[in-house]
């Protein structure tokens, strides 16, 4: 069965045991995808015995640092390694753009035989199509952040199990789109506030889209203890409630 692994739980703020929101996904039938790149997941990836060609297509879900910054150092690192097979980006324009002008500040088109990449730009409306492959159908939606951010809505095309991640949003009217009926609600419960939810408002959204679970991620972990989020969202949603921490894997 297909599998989400957590390479990283915490919001902005990181510490040494919960680094910067991004994932990877695992099918049956086809290569990963990693969904953004905060800090470079090349050694957790090789840890989890995938090899550094078998990504070949990471999407990103906005230009914030906690989500990006690690672009450089993975494909530097990839390049070191000897890759040659190509590897696909995908995002919003105004992601994609900055990322490109990131790379040129650091001059990677004098990177002696540096591998392909591409970058493909999708469109900032609802239920856009993002990338498909033998195991995933991925559409995206633009969600409420200081930037703009797509969530993302990942059919198992083998289960038909849905996986819904809402990236950094406060709570908008595309998110309940996104959410309905999910199999499995990735939230993130950063706290209340421009750009942003509480774990609070996390379950009320699973309520109010029928979530089967709810799954928290992106939370603040820097001198804070973060497992009262659990019992917070459970004010508002009656179903099973899931703290995110770094390398814990889940099937859907």
């Amino acid at each position: 069965m297909a599998r989400i692994v957590i390479l990283g739980s915490a919001a902005a703020v990181s510490d040494a045991t919960h680094d910067n929101t991004h994932f990877i996904l695992i099918g049956e039938r086809d290569t990963p995808i990693l969904v953004d790149c905060g800090s470079n997941p090349a050694g957790k990836i090789k840890n989890l015995g995938i090899d550094d060609d078998a990504l070949q297509d990471v999407i990103l879900t906005h230009f914030h640092p906690d989500h990006i910054s690690g672009v450089p150092n993975m494909l530097m690192h990839m390049w070191l390694l000897g890759r040659q097979t190509p590897l696909r980006f995908y995002g919003l324009h105004h992601c994609v753009n900055r990322m490109e002008d990131m790379m040129t500040a650091h001059s990677w088109e004098e990177w002696p035989g540096f591998f392909p990449v591409t970058f493909h730009r999708i469109r900032e409306r609802n239920d856009t199509p993002v990338l498909e492959n033998a195991d995933f159908r991925i559409t995206a939606w633009p969600v409420k952040h200081f930037v703009p951010t797509i969530g993302l809505r990942i059919e198992n095309k083998v289960t038909g199990n849905v996986l819904a991640y809402t990236c950094d949003t406060e709570p908008t009217d595309s998110l309940d789109e996104l959410c309905r009926n999910a199999d499995f609600l990735l939230h993130e419960a950063a706290g209340r506030g421009v750009g942003h939810c509480s774990a609070r408002q996390a379950g009320e959204t699973a309520t109010r889209v029928n979530a089967k679970c709810l799954y928290l991620i992106h939370y603040w972990v820097w001198n804070t203890d973060p497992t009262p989020l659990v019992d917070e969202a459970r004010e508002t949603y009656d179903g099973p409630v899931t703290l995110c921490k770094d390398f814990d894997e889940f099937e859907f």
